[in-house]
């Protein structure tokens, strides 16, 4: 088949050319990847984890699923997830439609934690996520004078205000070295339904 030309060869001998050619080129780099170089892909959080978890990669790898931080919490605001998946079932995480994180003083479940999974931090370094507002959503843009989440929030006006603009600011804490810790306190008291106005963002996915 040499002295024929591509463009004159059946459609099926066609494809079967190209097939080769690629497995041809592709097939050593594809096996130099998975012997020399294994990779392994950041994995991302999925739900919120109980303040001062670690990158949920390693917080998976290091978890007992104990429930020491759960049992601890004095806001009942840790559950343990009920999963198919060996991986998740039985880790902590945090559900704001359910029970927030209130931002402890004692920081029980990071004190308690027996794995290293939690490790403990100040207060303003939790980074349990960061909350997100939906301004088509919030009563403010409805024309009501709703300060709920601002007034709620355990660190007040270092995380979250209303802006100039009459919306509701979260301050981003990449940005400014503080703010908005995660903890989820604003989703739980947002008066909105069926959906919150204003919903916390995994901390890897924020």
């Amino acid at each position: 088949m040499p002295d024929d030309k591509i463009e004159n060869l059946p459609p099926n001998d066609r494809r079967r050319f190209f097939q080769s050619g690629l497995s041809r080129l592709l097939g050593p780099l594809a096996n130099y990847i998975e012997n020399k170089l294994p990779i392994e892909l950041p994995v991302f959080r999925s739900r919120l984890r109980p303040p001062g978890a670690l990158p949920e990669t390693a917080f998976l790898e290091t978890c007992f699923r104990c429930g020491s931080c759960a049992d601890a919490c004095p806001a009942d605001a840790i559950a343990l997830l009920d999963s198919h998946d060996d991986q998740l079932r039985g880790t902590p995480y945090i559900d704001p439609d359910r029970r927030a994180c209130v931002i402890c003083d004692d920081l029980s479940c990071m004190k308690v934690c027996p794995s290293g999974a939690l490790s403990l931090v100040d207060r303003l370094a939790i980074r349990i996520g960061l909350a997100k507002v939906n301004d088509d959503t919030c009563l403010r843009s409805a024309g009501e004078d709703c300060t709920t989440c601002v007034e709620a929030c355990p660190l007040g006006e270092i995380a979250i205000k209303v802006g100039q603009d009459g919306r509701i600011n979260v301050i981003d804490p990449r940005e400014s070295g503080q703010g908005c810790t995660g903890c989820g306190v604003c989703q739980e008291q947002c008066p909105t339904r069926p959906g919150r106005a204003i919903v916390v963002q995994p901390s890897d996915a924020a």
